[in-house]
């Protein structure tokens, strides 16, 4: 079963910006205390166990690192939301979603 990758800082969310130009990848943005949150991450916790998502998934904890997130959202020029699901490919967004309308298998025909 693949896992999801940590992220908690902006060092981070730079190399993985850089990581996307070879392969592209995920960065799933979690409210712990948010049920609608929860209910994505599930369908994301789905996927990630069936192996129907191929591509690294960076978690981010919006609790935790509410900054970690405003510089995602400056970085990638994407609103903040949450929960909210972003596929990173060649340094840019090619995919947002949030809410329930996270779809892990959205995400993989997005790219």
């Amino acid at each position: 079963m693949a896992q999801y990758i940590s992220l908690s800082n902006t060092q981070e969310v730079d190399d993985l910006i850089e990581q996307s130009h070879d392969q592209p990848v995920i960065i799933f943005k979690h409210s712990t205390s948010c049920s609608i949150s929860s209910l994505a991450k599930a369908r994301v916790d789905g996927a990630l166990r069936t192996g129907s998502l191929t591509h690294p998934v960076y978690l981010l904890d919006l609790l935790r690192h509410r900054d970690v997130s405003n510089y995602i959202a400056e970085r990638l020029e994407v609103r903040h939301e949450s929960p909210q699901v972003i596929l990173v490919d060649a340094g840019r967004s090619s995919y947002v979603a949030t809410h329930l309308d996270i779809d892990p298998a959205a995400i993989h025909v997005a790219n």
